[in-house]
């Protein structure tokens, strides 16, 4: 298991791994508003995974859509 996910919660852990995102890369794939999407993600995961994602030189993928929502 990559290691950002053993520091979330389990349901958020649940709802990323549903999705086949296992990996900093498959994460930074992502927009936030995409990942706030997913059901059992909460807010307290988002600066865990912005912190994973810095430490290993990553982001999450910039939102094309107005309407697509970035959590901060």
């Amino acid at each position: 298991m990559t290691f950002f996910l053993s520091m979330l919660s389990k349901p958020a852990r649940r709802a990323l791994l549903a999705e086949k995102i296992d990996s900093y890369q498959k994460l930074a794939a992502c927009t936030e508003g995409e990942i706030a999407a997913l059901h059992g993600i909460g807010p307290k995961s988002y600066p865990v995974m912005r912190k994973a994602l810095k430490e290993a030189g990553l982001a999450f993928r910039e939102a094309e859509a107005r309407n697509e929502k970035k959590i901060n």
